[in-house]
């Protein structure tokens, strides 16, 4: 057994929610017509180069519906799918989501709150999307919502597009913010007392494999409670897939073989405390430009990671300590 509490070779989400909260939630996205700093103007157009977030956004998840809709339609098929979820919660998960004056947003977040079988709250959000006078008010609407009888609180969590840790990658992809922002971000977060998690993206163009790996040690220091890895897929319609058609030479994408013995160099480096929610990304192949991997679902995916985790006798933070 390891440190987190099971045998499982790295701190998986699933024993997170269990040990945490009791069971499986199952998150429901929503689309709340939020945009983005560097999207509409105001530090930069076109967004970054990468997004296209309908890629990820299931059928019932469209802004010109309101957040009801879209949670109740959103449990209807999750309940068919998943059906040992018991509770849900509402991932407000396209763009940017505090990106709205602080008021604004304790309207909408109460929207989904306020629904039954609703837990709580997953919000994503950009790390300049972030500041004292929104976590005070999730504080705020976390007391406020509190079951009276039973003193229940509801879930707030706050994923944060962390993406890379060098800021000429940062910049390369049109962020519009540096690694420092992300760090003040993610600890004022953890000041607050919500779990704070990350996105990370592998392969983004100007990034060798030394400096993917090395970034293990960087993400380590960071406080937060649990990160999903995505690696690079290009997608239509987007300026990096413009780039990668002018010249995808310029462009090192993973083979599944490679991606998954790096992986697991990787999370031999990563602070085991800092819980793994996904190894890697999923769309409909529909949506890429870059060639998918044999069209596996992210569950096949995972068992060949825990498979070689198992060939290669190892672990998350197997190295964590030696690197510091």
């Amino acid at each position: 057994m390891y440190h987190w509490g099971d045998d499982r070779r790295f701190n998986s989400y699933n024993s997170y929610f269990k040990r945490e909260f009791g069971g499986r939630l199952q998150k429901i996205s929503i689309d709340a017509g939020f945009s983005c700093p560097n999207r509409d103007g105001k530090i930069s157009h076109g967004g970054c180069t990468f997004c296209r977030n309908d890629a990820f956004n299931p059928s019932y998840c469209r802004p010109e519906k309101s957040v009801k809709e879209q949670i109740t339609e959103g449990i209807a098929f999750h309940r068919v799918r998943y059906r040992r979820a018991k509770s849900f919660l509402a991932y407000f998960q396209p763009y940017s989501n505090t990106y709205k004056p602080t008021e604004e947003l304790y309207d909408i977040y109460s929207q989904a709150i306020n629904i039954e079988g609703v837990a709580g709250i997953v919000i994503g959000t950009r790390p300049d999307c972030i500041n004292e006078e929104t976590l005070c008010m999730l504080e705020r609407l976390k007391e406020e919502y509190t079951d009276k009888d039973t003193g229940i609180k509801p879930i707030i969590i706050i994923e944060l597009g962390i993406e890379s840790v060098y800021d000429e990658t940062l910049r390369r992809i049109n962020r519009g913010h540096d690694f420092a922002t992300t760090s003040k971000a993610v600890k004022m977060v953890h000041q607050h007392g919500f779990p704070g998690g990350g996105h990370y993206i592998f392969g983004l163009p100007g990034e060798t494999r030394e400096m993917m790996i090395n970034s293990a040690d960087i993400i380590s220091e960071l406080p937060l409670t649990t990160i999903k890895f995505h690696q690079l897929q290009i997608f239509k319609d987007t300026k990096m897939a413009e780039e990668y058609l002018a010249n995808s030479n310029n462009f090192k994408l993973f083979t599944l073989e490679e991606y998954i013995d790096f992986i697991i160099d990787y999370v031999e480096r990563l602070n085991p405390n800092i819980v793994i929610e996904r190894f890697a990304g999923e769309v409909p192949p529909r949506f890429l430009v870059s060639k998918p991997w044999l069209n596996l679902r992210y569950d096949q995916v995972l068992n060949m990671i825990e498979n070689r985790l198992e060939q290669r006798d190892t672990y998350q933070g197997k190295l964590f300590r030696i690197n510091k």
